[in-house]
């Protein structure tokens, strides 16, 4: 697949596999409550198989996103992440554009992406966003979840 790459400012968003922080990724998705001890080769692994986005100030990643797809109907969104730094700036809206603007991922049916710290402010007002409130069935903690889904 193609390299893609957005550009705003000093900020570039890009699909370019040899620019991600894997050293990064691994760090924030081991920290985060929906990969909390994640092994660092499955983050590898799951890089390798999906496509996947870095953004970048000024050369240095602050945000990343894997997507999986058949490109043809139904694609998902996971390990969506910007650094602290970097939120409140409108930051993230831009990224889910750019990830809804790949030219694989066009005229699909489904998107999809769940949350448990969801807005539902997501780009082109066409995301519906529902909670469902379950139980872990590892650690046995009641969790909110969000499930956004932009259907065509």
């Amino acid at each position: 697949m193609e390299v893609q790459e957005y550009r705003k400012a000093r900020f570039l968003i890009s699909t370019d596999r040899s620019r991600l922080d894997l050293d990064l990724i691994h760090g924030f998705l081991t920290d985060c409550y929906w990969a909390k001890g994640i092994p660092r080769e499955i983050v590898a692994r799951s890089i390798e198989n999906s496509l996947c986005f870095g953004v970048y100030d000024e050369g240095k990643q602050i945000g990343f996103a894997r997507v999986i797809s058949d490109c043809a109907t139904y694609v998902y969104i996971g390990d969506v992440f910007v650094l602290e730094s970097h939120r409140g700036k409108g930051m993230g809206k831009w990224f889910m554009e750019c990830i809804m603007r790949h030219p694989s991922l066009q005229n699909l049916r489904r998107w999809s992406l769940v949350t448990e710290d969801a807005r539902c402010d997501h780009p082109r007002d066409t995301w519906r966003c529902s909670m469902h409130t379950c139980t872990s069935e590892v650690c046995g903690v009641t969790h909110d979840r969000f499930f956004l889904e932009n259907m065509k």
